[in-house]
């Protein structure tokens, strides 16, 4: 269970995403063995916090792929080794995307972050 909001760890687990990954290339990721077994572990993380959030959160901020999060999620979850393709994109695209979408939701809804809001 979470001691912290979905959102905040959301946002800590995608920050370490970027800082894991920042400058590498799809074969240097994939070389290392590491990396990404420990980004993957962030991508878990991720996942699993973005399923915590209610429908009517993802209702509201539909710009964030909570979709591409919930086949992420399974398939990180029946895959002991994730395809390399699919860690690849939730490095490049998914995790990046949500965490500029989130900050723009923090901005411009709040409401959706107070400490009160069940999510």
């Amino acid at each position: 269970m979470l001691s912290i909001s979905p959102f905040n760890a959301i946002e800590e687990a995608g920050t370490a995403v970027l800082t894991l990954t920042e400058g590498l290339e799809k074969e240097e990721f994939l070389a290392s063995r590491l990396t990404r077994a420990e980004t993957r572990r962030q991508l878990r993380l991720m996942s699993a916090a973005a399923l915590l959030l209610s429908p009517e959160i993802h209702a509201l901020m539909v710009e964030i792929d909570w979709e591409g999060w919930r086949a992420l999620d399974q398939r990180l979850a029946a895959s002991g080794k994730a395809e390399d393709t699919l860690l690849w994109l939730a490095v490049r695209a998914l995790a990046p995307d949500t965490l500029m979408w989130l900050r723009v939701y923090r901005k411009n809804q709040p409401e959706c972050f107070k400490e009160d809001n069940r999510w």
